[in-house]
């Protein structure tokens, strides 16, 4: 969407809004011990207040201008992530062969379960119900289930709900069996060494090349995974060593939430309640099975269990990387392991498409 200098006054106003908005409720996660608190904060008071202002009418109030700022956020958490990147990390990767050809049966025993349970308990149509199942890429998820006739509102409602039960439970659970509370960068010192203006800029450049990078090779999640590579390469060979300051990452998160947060709009409580509830289902069967997996890959692995179990688990590439920063364990070794799960997930659909299209009439909204 291209927008003149008048949609921008009114834009503008509308954005700064949701801003403070995602600032408060970041200040009360982070006053009630919240994991992840600038992000999880943001995002749930910035969607119920969506969801309060639209009265299940569709809105798109400070969405142009607030997603611009999102995806540029979620290219600057990608530079920090390859920030992390480092020769003894490199010699690591060979041995994460194990857990990564892991993820192949992880993907269809996850999609096959949740497929039941969409289509047995949900009611889904087959169609609807496959593409509510898959698990990873919401972008492609969403995009593919449409041009094979399912309802698009719902699988973005669906894999929304799946994402953010994820981000919520996987700090969650780690809170209540360590008593170690997942913060914006617990366990990474971004602010070690003091951010000038050199790094700034050097980060805004790997941010705006990497994402040219990742639409040029039209990698999965572009807008992450081209800066995140990038950043690695000039880390890890010693090019670059770019300061990235804590403030800067909790900034991040926040415009990330609050910009999650507006995708609520529009949603009425009861679609809402419909979709998280199976969505709860449909992610403890996931989280269950990456449990599994986890304990059963632990004793040969490389990665600690908590590791793998990050690795496995369905949720964003962005939001898993800011968990695996958060617990100071290495976000590369988890994004490789979730590339892989969403390219999987989408080669699986896009050979599952044409079987599926028009066998049945999509689900009503």
């Amino acid at each position: 969407m291209t927008l003149d200098f008048a949609d921008l006054r009114t834009e503008l106003p509308k954005t700064g809004l949701t801003l403070i908005i995602g600032a408060i409720g970041a200040a009360l996660a982070v006053w009630l011990g919240s994991p992840l608190p600038y992000l999880l904060g943001s995002m749930i008071v910035v969607g119920a207040w969506a969801v309060w202002r639209s009265a299940g009418v569709p809105d798109n109030s400070a969405r142009p201008v607030l997603q611009t700022l999102r995806k540029a956020c979620i290219s600057l958490i990608g530079v920090m992530i390859g920030a992390t990147f480092s020769p003894a990390l490199l010699e690591q990767l060979p041995q994460l062969w194990m857990s990564v050809l892991a993820v192949v049966p992880f993907v269809c025993a996850t999609h096959a379960l949740s497929f039941l349970i969409y289509r047995r308990l949900a009611g889904l149509d087959r169609v609807t119900a496959f593409f509510a199942a898959m698990p990873g890429g919401l972008i492609e998820a969403v995009t593919l289930g449409e041009a094979a006739g399912a309802d698009p509102r719902l699988l973005s409602t669906q894999h929304f709900a799946r994402v953010v039960l994820v981000i919520v439970a996987i700090p969650t659970a780690y809170y209540l069996a360590t008593g170690v509370v997942v913060g914006s960068a617990a366990g990474q010192s971004f602010d070690s060494t003091p951010a000038g203006l050199l790094d700034m800029a050097e980060l805004a450049v790997l941010c705006v090349i990497g994402i040219w990078l990742g639409r040029t090779l039209r990698l999965p999640a572009s807008y992450m995974i081209g800066p995140m590579l990038l950043s690695a390469i000039v880390h890890g060979t010693g090019v670059l060593d770019v300061a990235s300051p804590g403030w800067l990452l909790a900034a991040a998160q926040l415009v990330i939430g609050a910009g999650l947060g507006v995708l609520f709009a529009g949603s009425s409580l009861r679609s809402l309640a419909r979709a998280f509830g199976f969505g709860c289902i449909s992610v403890a069967a996931m989280l269950s099975v990456a449990v599994a997996f986890a304990a059963m890959l632990a004793p040969w692995s490389s990665l600690p269990f908590i590791a793998l179990v990050i690795s496995l688990a369905p949720g964003g590439v962005t939001e898993m990387g800011l968990v695996a920063l958060s617990l100071g364990i290495s976000p590369v070794a988890i994004t490789v392991h979730h590339l892989f799960r969403i390219v999987l997930a989408v080669g699986i659909a896009g050979w599952a498409m044409p079987r599926l299209r028009a066998k049945e009439p999509a689900s009503a909204p």
